[in-house]
């Protein structure tokens, strides 16, 4: 398996392990949002790459033929059968984010906000009605042509809930419908990384990869503790999701098994 790795502090972690390891990894630049890479990565087999790194390299994974490339997934809002356990989404109001100017303008309260796709056109994260409101009047007003590649545009679906207060968070790395490993990045809103999860959490996520089989070959679910018991607050796409304090060989091995089927 070839490596092709991003050039940034987070990525070397996981450049570290491999080459712990004695894997084949290669370092590039990103043209930011455009994906391509530099230098131009050796392909020695196109049926044996992963990429990891920022959200649009798998346009490069893409145009190139690799496989596995960059695993891409669905959006979570749309799996039916996580309804009953997301922190919030479920109930959650979607549109245009150029509907929200006027949908929000005047309103006095908070709401998260994230792209529906995986997308990271923004982070997930709180913001007043008022603020989701200029800034969604703003990207209306501008012309397509002066809207930066991969910036929000009007047409984005985006989602709004109702702000959680949440306990403890952590993320879970799920390859071939397995968690392979984790690390908590939150308690009592304060971030700190630590490999470590309770037995319930960790048998949370496990049913809910279960719940969903094959929702994607590699992914990472957050998930979270709260006054109503524990919910997933979002996946994201493995390849560009941080590492946090996670144990990354068993990750390295997950993916390689999995590529080996």
């Amino acid at each position: 398996m070839q490596w092709v790795l991003q050039d940034f502090e987070d990525t070397r972690k996981l450049g570290d392990a491999l080459t712990s390891l004695g894997r084949d990894v290669s370092w590039h630049k990103i043209v930011p949002f455009v994906g391509e890479l530099a230098p131009p990565p050796v392909i020695k087999d196109p049926q044996a790459v992963v990429l990891f790194g920022a959200y649009s390299m798998w346009k490069y994974a893409e145009a190139q033929g690799l496989k596995p490339g960059v695993f891409r997934i669905a959006p979570f809002l749309q799996q039916s059968v996580w309804h009953p356990f997301l922190l919030n989404g479920a109930d959650a109001q979607v549109m245009p984010f150029g509907e929200c100017a006027s949908r929000l303008d005047g309103v006095d309260r908070l709401w998260f906000l994230r792209p529906v796709e995986d997308s990271k056109e923004i982070p997930g994260r709180v913001m007043a009605a008022q603020e989701i409101a200029d800034l969604s009047a703003r990207v209306a007003a501008l012309p397509e042509d002066e809207l930066p590649v991969g910036s929000l545009r009007a047409d984005t679906m985006v989602m709004l809930t109702e702000p959680q207060a949440i306990d403890e968070e952590w993320r879970l790395w799920v390859v071939a419908d397995c968690i392979v490993t984790y690390s908590r990045y939150k308690q009592s809103g304060q971030v700190g990384y630590v490999h470590d999860i309770p037995e319930d959490a960790l048998r949370f996520g496990q049913k809910m990869a279960q719940l969903n089989s094959g929702y994607a070959p590699a992914y990472v679910m957050d998930i979270c503790r709260t006054e109503r018991g524990l919910r997933i607050i979002e996946t994201n796409g493995i390849n560009a999701a941080g590492f946090y304090a996670a144990d990354l060989e068993p990750l390295i091995h997950a993916i390689e098994r999995l590529c080996e089927v």
